[in-house]
């Protein structure tokens, strides 16, 4: 028998794959030398989990998110935030 996917179901499903998936480009070696990472949202990833993960990462001490045109985002950390 086949489940149906609630609407709240799906908006937290949708969020922990926004998470993870930036969680994955921040862990890379070559990101981490850097310390900066620039990511935009998927097509297939809801705007409202999309804000909700940067809003929580803006939200984080040593963390700097810049805006960009075509609403990618800037994340940088440590050094990248000294600069």
């Amino acid at each position: 028998m086949s489940q149906i996917a609630s609407p709240a179901s799906h908006a937290r499903d949708s969020y922990e794959l926004v998470g993870r998936r930036i969680q994955r480009l921040i862990a890379a070696p070559g990101v981490q030398k850097v310390q900066v990472v620039t990511v935009a949202r998927n097509d297939d990833e809801s705007p409202e989990a999309w804000r909700q993960v940067i809003q929580e990462i803006e939200e984080t001490s040593g963390v700097r998110i810049e805006h960009l045109d075509g609403g990618a985002v800037r994340i940088g950390w440590r050094q990248y935030c000294e600069a």
